[in-house]
């Protein structure tokens, strides 16, 4: 059974909405009465469904990390950075390379070209 939804909570959920449509593609739908924003994937990944985090959750607080699939970590890291998203050092990894960050609700955040390594 595929995982379709991921819900982040956000002290600042248009800040976050903006984030992940800027850097990472995602379309926002918003529907009246609800207060959830559902970020949708334009490559058919998972869903983010962004919340209002309650006041007294701190920023960061989670236990999961996103990982964007991303073939080119150095460009994408670069191509992010003249918009304002910096990542961590580049690390290489048994094939693959990562880099980390976090989003305007100090979420864990990853790219990673793991997805696209050879395998032996």
């Amino acid at each position: 059974m595929p995982i379709n939804r991921i819900v982040l909570y956000a002290q600042n959920v248009e800040e976050t909405v903006r984030f992940y449509e800027n850097h990472f593609g995602f379309a926002a739908s918003r529907e009246a009465g609800d207060r959830i924003i559902e970020l949708i994937s334009r490559d058919g990944g998972a869903n983010l469904m962004i919340h209002q985090a309650a006041k007294g959750q701190r920023g960061g607080q989670s236990i999961v990390k996103l990982v964007f699939d991303i073939a080119d970590v150095e460009a994408f890291c670069s191509a992010r950075a003249k918009d304002g998203l910096e990542f961590g050092p580049i690390h290489q990894a048994n094939g693959y390379a990562f880099a980390n960050s976090r989003d305007p609700s100090k979420n864990p955040i990853s790219v990673s070209s793991r997805a696209f390594r050879k395998k032996a």
